[in-house]
This record gives structure tokens, C-alpha cells and sequence, in this order.
């Protein structure tokens, strides 16, 4: 079974794709981690050709070392809304997204573009929103924790233009897919969340595969 899972910035999709990734016991992959990586080793290393440098990093990529990086500070966040216009970055994290579902065919990938560009036939797919204030308080608190002095108003700002940017950019445009289900996280806890993307994925899959 394979699960894609898409949204804007801090609309909960994180969040419902690992819950559901533990319940069900599929393998968890967040583009969003994917390219906050890449930012930030963009940003530490300073390439001369950003393409070529992450080619190579990501044809031996080792997550588990990504996963205890900390990639959520600001400037990574505001670098990651400029590469993520860039089709040959797109690429290069696309076929990384693509060969992590073929080699684990029980998944659950979350990101932006996960339903409608990196698996279009995905066996359930979800879109997640919520409203601007309610996204601007949750990465606020997350952001704090790391930078005491940011401002609400900050976060607010930056997750507005990011989203902008994610859905008007040319190349893998922030879309909900046709047959995505959409979660608005803003109206419901954590259980009811959970509660509405399992009943929804054994919908499809029973009417896919049967009992």
C-alpha cells in the first residue's frame, strides 16, 4: 500500500502521515525533509554548481543521519521556497522520492506534490489545510524552541509567501489531486485526524482489492 500526502506549510500533514505510518507500518518519507536538507547542505558547503553537489549527495544519501539533523531554522525554511522553483533540484528529489517507493512498497510519502507529480497512482491520497493562523502557531511553537526571539508575526509572514510561492511556481505546482481527500487539520485533534484518514484508507482499499 502506498499513501501520498500533500498540503501546505505546517497544515498537519507531517503529523497525520507519521500517525499513520505507525498504525499502519509503513515506511515514512517527508519531502519537505528532503529539501530542507538540501538547503542546508547547500548553505553549509557552498557549491559551485548547486546541481551537480546535490546529484551526488543524494545518490548516497543516508536518512537516518538527516532524520537527527535540525533543519527547521528560518533561514532554511526561506532557501527552501527559492530551490524548490528550481526544475533540476525538483528532479533530482523526485527520483529519490520515486526509488524510495519502489524499494518500500508499503509507504506513506508527504510533501507537495506528492499525489499529483511523484506518485500520480498512489493507492490513497490526502490533502491537508488549515487556515493561516492556525499554521503560524504551530511552527512558531516549533520554531522557539530553537530561536526564543522570533516573532508570531514573522512566521506568519514567511508561511503566507511560502505558500505563494508553492502554489503559483511554475514547475510541480502546490495541487490538490482529483481523487485526494482533504483533511482540514484546523477542526480536529489529533484522534478524530486519525480516526477520518483510516476510515477513508480502508474505504479505498477494500473497494480496490476487496476484502
Amino acid at each position: 500500500m502506498i499513501i501520498s500526502c500533500d498540503g501546505g506549510a505546517a497544515s498537519g500533514k507531517t503529523t497525520g502521515a507519521k500517525m499513520i505510518s505507525k498504525k499502519y507500518k509503513l515506511k515514512f518519507l517527508s519531502s519537505g525533509m528532503l529539501y530542507r536538507y538540501a538547503s542546508y547542505i547547500i548553505l553549509k558547503n557552498k557549491p559551485k554548481n548547486n546541481i551537480l553537489f546535490l546529484k551526488k549527495k543524494f545518490k548516497k544519501l543516508n536518512l537516518k543521519k538527516v532524520k537527527k539533523l535540525n533543519l527547521n531554522a528560518q533561514i532554511i525554511s526561506d532557501h527552501t521556497s527559492k530551490i524548490a522553483k528550481i526544475k533540476k533540484i525538483r528532479d533530482i528529489l523526485k527520483t529519490y522520492q520515486i526509488n524510495f517507493s519502489k524499494k518500500n512498497k508499503n509507504c506513506i510519502i508527504e510533501g507537495r506534490d506528492i499525489s499529483t507529480q511523484i506518485l500520480p497512482d498512489s493507492d490513497v491520497k490526502f490533502y491537508f489545510t488549515c487556515d493561516l493562523d492556525v499554521a503560524a502557531k504551530r511552527r512558531y511553537k516549533e520554531l522557539k524552541k530553537n530561536n526564543p526571539s522570533i516573532k508570531l508575526d514573522e512566521v506568519k509572514k514567511s508561511l503566507k509567501l511560502r505558500n505563494i510561492r508553492d502554489k503559483k511556481r511554475k514547475h510541480s505546482p502546490l495541487l490538490k489531486h482529483r481523487d485526494a481527500l482533504e483533511i482540514h487539520t484546523g477542526k480536529l485533534n489529533k484522534k478524530q485526524m486519525i480516526k477520518k484518514m483510516s476510515e477513508h484508507i480502508e474505504k479505498v482499499i477494500k473497494n480496490k482489492y476487496g476484502n
